[in-house]
């Protein structure tokens, strides 16, 4: 396991304070706010922790009410809305200077014999000979604020692999489809929570972009206020994050400044593990320009 991932897997471990209630480390990624990503992998991991080991999380639906701070630590208070027969619900809130800034529900649920089908997985090229969205990164280097520059073009613990590549700073419009593959950056501990926590984490990466596609248009732009504002989740079987998983998104509406994204996450055996759903806030703010 490399160090960035060990950090990673530290940083959604969280650390119990009182019943109920958890603190998590934050991690600056470089933006100007705190990474989505990081919020959904905690809160996750949080309500986990108040929920026996047999049942497994199957979704989790929440919105982001505040922009957070990368440079502050972040409280998470669970409520134990009801553990039934066979699922148990959780409601987390996520907590900085003393205001939620996200707060979601959580479903658990036993294993269960029952009927099954799923979509095919999309025929894309695998990631073996596909360079790294960090390769990438670096080879546009001077394009790159200088603030930003070490923040981006440091080692991450996931690693991306664009099945089509996109100039983040030269955007020509294009249909709203995206493929990509990724995995942790090293092996992991045979946990199931621990999978779909990393799994929280990285579905937040890439996702918002994608309606942005159809209008030439990417986070970097300065005429562009960017953000998330909800994020929904369903996981339909265990998976291994550190094993290459492919995220087919799409976007089939964007309108009154909002973007709404889906997601599908498949592994090497073509098995749909989860699915995800975004709508975010894609303002054009012309007076940014």
């Amino acid at each position: 396991m490399s160090q960035v991932l060990e950090d990673l897997v530290d940083l959604l471990t969280l650390e119990p304070i009182e019943e109920n209630l958890f603190r998590g480390r934050s991690q600056d990624l470089g933006f100007r706010q705190l990474f989505g990503g990081q919020v959904l992998g905690q809160s996750l991991s949080a309500a986990s922790q108040t929920v026996e080991e047999a049942r497994h999380v199957h979704s989790m639906h929440g919105y982001f009410l505040r922009p957070g701070d990368a440079g502050l630590p972040v409280v998470y208070q669970v409520d134990r809305v009801r553990d039934g027969g066979s699922f148990s619900t959780r409601r987390v809130t996520a907590i900085q200077k003393g205001h939620p800034i996200f707060t979601c529900s959580a479903s658990f649920q036993y294993d269960e014999e029952g009927f099954q089908h799923q979509t095919e997985m999309p025929k894309v090229v695998g990631p073996e000979n596909l360079p790294s969205e960090l390769e990438i990164t670096q080879q546009r280097a001077h394009l790159i604020p200088e603030t930003m520059r070490e923040k981006l073009l440091c080692p991450k613990p996931i690693e991306f692999r664009p099945v089509t590549e996109k100039d983040p700073y030269n955007p020509l419009p294009s249909d709203p489809v995206k493929y990509v593959w990724f995995r942790a950056d090293g092996a992991l501990a045979d946990s199931a929570a621990l999978h779909k926590y990393l799994l929280a984490y990285a579905s937040d990466f890439g996702l918002l972009v994608t309606s942005m596609q159809p209008h030439g248009k990417t986070v970097w732009h300065k005429d562009m206020q960017v953000a998330s504002l909800d994020h929904a989740l369903w996981f339909h079987q265990d998976l291994r994050a550190d094993d290459w998983l492919l995220y087919a998104m799409d976007s089939p509406w964007a309108g009154n400044s909002r973007g709404f994204n889906r997601g599908s996450v498949f592994n090497r055996a073509g098995q749909l593990v989860a699915s995800v759903t975004q709508e975010g806030l894609i303002r054009h703010r012309k007076d940014w320009a």
